[in-house]
């Protein structure tokens, strides 16, 4: 590119870095009072002087059948272990160890279905209901080491189902209820599950969704399944073969459902769990993990970023079938002995208001979503959150990708009052708990995960392996091992070794998959995957950054960002933006002016197209393969993890 050009943009870019470091929030002295954490520097630092030391020292705050021999074995890296030795199941420390406490009758879950249904089981009852499914699992044959498929919606059941399978030393396999039948075959004979537990259907938006159907014609193509466990929760027909399909009802009624069920004694680096992540290319990735450093790293990292207490109503609003949901729905919140509220339905179904009315209802004082959901009730405007009482929230989070910083602010300003600090957490399937992240003392930047939290080290780093400078665009790394990783790619461990660690693996280091960049104070800033970074004229550009300064104009609710080819540049930018309701609409010409005062000429899209969907993942990430086909007329390929 032109040294003029260069330069040009090198202004705006340092302009906008500059604004947004000089953009900070600081959390309120009484937050920072009550934090579990009050340094962080000191802990950070110990962890550096001595990672195992530190591990073991988060370790002793679980109880173990029998202690470990070794916090990390390193021998065979990638393939690390930790707690070598150890003898242990997460459910002894998620629900076990709790029953023996005054918390066995504390509410453990709040569950509030779309059609206003409501249940609560506190800590015993939980137990129970967890022995008595267990004992259903064993009676259909699953032992340990075998793998258990749940494909369901957002209800307690999904939650017991997997408690069930982990105290009887299975696997599990959770499907996100909302995958199609060819997604659920692929992954049940990726795994090759003998159970399948499943409901009748679901509550979506008003209406059911045929889950039971579905996983009929799932299990006929995958061929593994010997049972079905059928939960009711629609009361909808459905069809129920002889001999395999079984209502869970009718079989927790039996004297086969005791209400006591040993938990399996397992090492430390026994599986508890696979979850396929979808990626942009090939077939979907089965990610393992394991019953103890997961355990410690969930448990640990929740009660550091959320700052979890005895008297919080803690709501994760994500899916139990995503590992947002597996960490810090399930397993983490147990662990900590905390109560936690679930809701089964959509954010704005019947009205953009439910959320607000159940925060107000259940007095939930931390709140932990995803950015998507923010723009879109962002969309709806003010009016509808403040009509409710949202003064019990004392934290916030986000989780999923980069945050976009007006998505940010709206947030903070509207939903937290300019009180909550928020929890912008940067993670991955992969890494079993969050990795950067703020803490609650943490001074806050709208669009920057901050720092990594203790016991990770943390780089971006140029194509050699050099830390870049300040503000310049790198590859993330993780360069040492910390409990919560994934051990391998189930069934396939050479795909693990050229997933990850291919690139910067002969030094020891993780690959993250996503670009980023480091400011002056260490903060860092995820830019997107490192297959979302477009290279314009030589210079590589952020999908995030660019879908920012679009939502940053008050037209635009929601953006994607795609590069085209381009015979002079490269690439060029093709945008697709959702319009913000009650808003005029901008010309096209108006928008593109807005990003080149937003981040300078080489960022503004060649053509912008306003859409009223934009493709997504269940999980809400953007598939920005799906629009380059539209755009470039080729086919779409894999939809199976496309929303519905």
């Amino acid at each position: 590119m032109s040294d003029h050009l260069h330069d040009e943009l090198t202004k705006e870019r340092e302009a906008e870095i500059l604004a947004a470091e000089r953009e900070v929030y600081y959390p309120p002295a009484e937050v920072v009072a009550a934090a579990h954490v009050k340094d962080y520097q000191s802990l950070y630092e110990q962890a550096v002087n001595d990672l195992e030391g530190f591990w073991a020292e988060r370790a002793q705050e679980l109880e173990w059948y029998a202690p470990w021999e070794k916090v990390l074995d390193e021998s065979k890296a990638p393939f690390y272990q930790w707690f070598v030795g150890a003898k242990t199941n997460i459910v002894h420390n998620a629900l076990d160890r709790h029953l023996k406490t005054w918390r066995r009758n504390k509410l453990a879950l709040i569950w509030e279905g779309e059609n206003g249904e409501h249940r609560t089981l506190s800590y015993f009852a939980l137990g129970r209901e967890v022995n008595k499914f267990a004992n259903v699992l064993k009676s259909m044959g699953v032992r340990k080491g075998d793998r258990v498929t749940i494909y369901m919606g957002r209800i307690p059941e999904l939650i017991i189902a997997m408690l069930a399978t982990a105290k009887i030393g299975a696997i599990h396999s959770v499907v996100y209820g909302g995958f199609s039948t060819e997604a659920l075959a692929d992954r049940i004979e990726d795994a090759r599950s003998k159970v399948l537990v499943t409901a009748d259907g679901g509550w979506l938006r008003g209406k059911t969704v045929n889950l039971k159907d579905i996983a009929d014609e799932a299990v006929r193509r995958s061929g593994y399944v010997e049972h079905v466990l059928v939960v009711k929760r629609t009361g909808q027909p459905v069809n129920m073969q002889t001999s395999r399909d079984f209502w869970l009802h009718d079989l927790l009624a039996l004297p086969i459902a005791s209400q006591k069920c040993d938990t399996e004694v397992m090492d430390a680096e026994d599986p508890l769990f696979i979850l396929y992540t979808s990626g942009t290319t090939g077939r979907p990735k089965g990610v393992l993990h394991t019953h103890g450093g997961y355990q410690v790293y969930v448990s640990t990292t929740l009660k550091w970023v959320f700052d979890i207490k005895d008297e919080d109503r803690y709501w994760c609003a994500a899916d139990p079938g995503w590992i947002t949901g597996h960490s810090y729905i399930v397993y983490g919140p147990l662990i900590l002995g905390a109560t936690s509220f679930m809701y089964e339905g959509g954010p704005d179904y019947p009205f953009p208001n439910r959320w607000w009315q159940m925060i107000e209802k259940y007095g939930i004082t931390v709140l932990y979503t995803a950015p998507t959901a923010i723009r879109g009730l962002m969309r709806y405007g003010e009016s509808w959150p403040n009509r409710y009482d949202l003064s019990s929230l004392r934290l916030l989070g986000s989780v999923g990708e980069p945050i976009n910083p007006e998505a940010w602010r709206w947030y903070y300003r509207v939903i937290g009052k300019e009180r909550c600090p928020i929890m912008d957490t940067w993670w991955q399937t992969e890494t079993g708990g969050f990795m950067i992240s703020p803490l609650p003392i943490t001074p806050l930047k709208p669009g920057s995960a901050t720092r990594p939290l203790p016991g990770i080290v943390a780089d971006v780093v140029d194509e050699e392996g050099n830390s870049c400078k300040p503000n310049e665009d790198g590859y993330l790394v993780i360069k040492r091992p910390w409990p919560g990783m994934l051990r391998t790619v189930y069934g396939d461990p050479d795909r693990y070794v050229q997933q990850y660690w291919s690139k910067f693996g002969h030094k020891g280091w993780y690959l993250a998959g996503d670009s980023a960049r480091r400011d002056e104070d260490g903060y860092i800033w995820v830019i997107g995957r490192i297959d979302d970074v477009i290279k314009v004229a030589g210079y590589r550009l952020g999908t995030a950054e660019i879908e920012s300064a679009l939502v940053s104009h008050p037209a635009v609710a929601e953006a994607a960002v795609i590069g085209v080819p381009d015979e002079i540049k490269g690439h060029a930018i093709h945008a697709f933006c959702i319009p913000r309701a009650g808003v005029p609409l901008p010309t096209e010409e108006e928008l593109k002016q807005h990003v080149r005062k937003e981040m300078g000429p080489i960022a503004v899209p060649a053509r912008i197209e306003f859409v009223s969907v934009l493709p997504k993942t269940r999980s809400g990430k953007i598939m920005r393969r799906v629009l380059r086909a539209r755009a470039l007329g080729q086919p779409e390929g894999d939809l199976s993890t496309l929303e519905a």
